[in-house]
């Protein structure tokens, strides 16, 4: 059996060694993100899509990755279900573009630039355009949640007459005296 064949089949088995994809490991090492949800950004480098500008609609930092509205679009299937009468189509999606491909846009001149962090005498910290010098504020998306919270109240909910009412006892023996 030949050497290739031998590795083949050590990694085709279910115990093998466990592979992590590179770009996953790249994404897990990063500790500082710049680009937020509801950032606009541009496009740079040799992508395909160099030059457009959009909002940034979610960050997938395990990926490393950003999904920018209008950029990027790739078809999707919809599958139908002929017993309802749905037919199946194809969607135009964004799909997501790497980290290091996108810049935030400078709200001066609205040209893409880097950043830097900076505290301001108030102790708030701040990204600031490189360029010029401009403060790039934080979305204001970001003080909203994604997903709101739910105002249906269910059998599992506490009641508000009931929030502070004691509803455990504890025990007045200890268990060693109970034996």
């Amino acid at each position: 059996m030949s050497a290739r064949m031998r590795l083949t089949n050590i990694l085709s088995k279910k115990g093998g060694p466990k592979r992590v994809k590179p770009y996953i490991q790249e994404a897990a090492k990063k500790t500082r993100w710049d680009i937020l949800r509801g950032d606009k950004v541009q496009v740079i480098g040799k992508h395909p899509e160099k030059g457009k500008q959009g909002v940034v609609i979610k960050v997938i930092r395990e990926l490393d990755r950003v999904i920018v509205e209008g950029v990027n679009l790739g078809p999707k299937h919809i599958k139908g279900d002929p017993d309802r009468g749905i037919k199946g189509r194809m969607l135009q999606v964004e799909r997501g573009v790497h980290y290091s491909k996108v810049n935030l846009v400078d709200p001066v001149t609205n040209q893409p630039t880097r950043i830097m962090k900076k505290v301001l005498e108030d102790g708030s910290k701040v990204r600031v355009s490189i360029k010029t010098g401009a403060v790039i504020p934080r979305p204001d998306i970001l003080s909203f949640r994604k997903r709101p919270v739910s105002a249906i109240v269910t059998a599992s909910d506490t009641l508000d007459d009931d929030v502070w009412n004691i509803s455990y006892q504890p025990p007045t023996q200890t268990p060693l005296e109970l034996a």
